[in-house]
């Protein structure tokens, strides 16, 4: 069986400080180096209704309110964080080997929510991440291009957009 390269991960959070905020969402699509979808889970965390109308205030989320009432919404379906950690770390189980490199755009924020929430995932992680938001820096800093990717704010599309953009950056770098 092939066992996968990359574990594209995606999170919704109530905020950007995992300190305070909460995973609310979780995709991930296992690919190989030629980045096409092998697997692909996704799961709603249940998180207090409370903390949800505490910390999903602000600026983005008043310009992004499709996406607030969705997770909201949503919540009520979710399940408790252990339970979804189970169940990536089943996914993981299911297609990789020992090597499962995180990868997506600016992951390394992902990955400071999964270092706390799920630390039995974060064991299984290795050091090294692909993040496509240092391929956004360069191409946009030293060639002037950019990717035109849809910001859905949903962990599945999310995801999704951030292996097209690779996919992209990868391209151009062939020609």
């Amino acid at each position: 069986m092939k066992k996968a390269k990359l574990l594209w991960i995606d999170l919704e959070m109530t905020g950007l400080d995992p300190e305070k905020d909460r995973i609310l969402e979780v995709a991930a699509i296992a690919t190989g180096w030629d980045l096409e979808p092998m697997a692909e889970m996704t799961a709603v965390v249940k998180v207090p209704e409370k903390l949800m109308e505490e910390r999903m205030v602000g600026e983005f989320w008043e310009n992004n309110p499709e996406s607030r009432d969705g997770l909201m919404k949503q919540n009520a379906e979710g399940e408790p964080v252990e339970e979804v950690e189970k169940r990536v770390l089943e996914f993981i189980d299911e297609n990789f080997g020992d090597e499962v490199i995180l990868a997506g755009n600016s992951i390394h924020q992902d990955r400071k929510f999964i270092d706390r929430e799920w630390p039995e995932v974060a064991k299984r992680l290795h050091y090294r991440m692909l993040d496509v938001s240092a391929w956004k820096v360069y191409f946009e800093g030293a060639r002037h291009e950019k990717f035109m990717k849809k910001e859905a704010h949903r962990a599945l599309d999310d995801i999704r957009g951030s292996i097209e953009e690779l996919k992209w950056y990868a391209g151009k770098l062939k020609k």
